[in-house]
């Protein structure tokens, strides 16, 4: 028998087969804990240079956590996130370009690192809400999540480098980029839903 699709299920609930050992619900959640965590790891090491007037490097780092929290929800958005951080902090070179260490999380940047389990967290919750399943609320969802990174990230910065540098090198280069994620994110967790939706409706 079909699962009907619900405002509150998260699309990777959705697509996930719950047969076999998937079929308990702490292996289904674990597995997408982990997945979540290595796709934000994957996509942190997109690096695009796109702003001439930066030394800043538009990385796919915040593109990974806005999917990773709409497609988990809040709950696990937030442990996949955290779970990231702590792979990063022992070692493993899953941050932005390669790089590795809790003295990432320590520094200057450190306040964007430490907002992504949040934001993924808020997109979810959002996302249970069903601002996925349509382009211009998944914006808003995202909007609102990408300001949390941005809020966290230069307040924190602003301890190094002053407010008015943390404005002009943590957040106005990345506006662009940003941009161009959230319309990418936000076109493809619809589209997600609206190919969960046929498929579903030819078994």
């Amino acid at each position: 028998m079909n699962r009907t699709l619900t405002t509150t299920e998260t699309l990777a609930q959705a697509i996930l087969p719950r047969r076999g050992w998937l079929a308990y619900p702490l292996v289904a959640d674990t597995l997408l804990v982990v997945l979540g965590s290595l796709f934000v790891a994957l996509s942190a090491q997109i690096r695009i240079s796109l702003l001439p007037f930066s030394p800043v490097p538009i990385t796919g780092q915040t593109l990974g956590v806005l999917l990773v929290g709409g497609l988990l929800g809040p709950r696990l958005g937030l442990i996949s996130l955290l779970l990231y951080l702590v792979e990063g902090a022992i070692g493993l070179k899953f941050f932005a370009g390669g790089a590795a260490g809790y003295t990432h999380i320590l520094g200057a940047t450190g306040g964007y690192l430490i907002s992504f389990p949040l934001a993924a967290s808020l997109t979810g919750w959002l996302a249970t809400r069903g601002w996925d399943r349509n382009f211009f609320t998944a914006v808003a969802a995202m909007a609102l999540a990408t300001l949390v990174i941005y809020l966290i990230g230069a307040t924190w910065l602003a301890f190094y480098i002053g407010a008015e540098n943390a404005l002009l090198k943590g957040v106005l280069p990345f506006l662009i980029g940003d941009a161009i994620k959230i319309a990418l994110a936000a076109s493809a967790l619809p589209g997600g839903w609206q190919l969960v939706k046929w498929l579903r409706e030819r078994r």
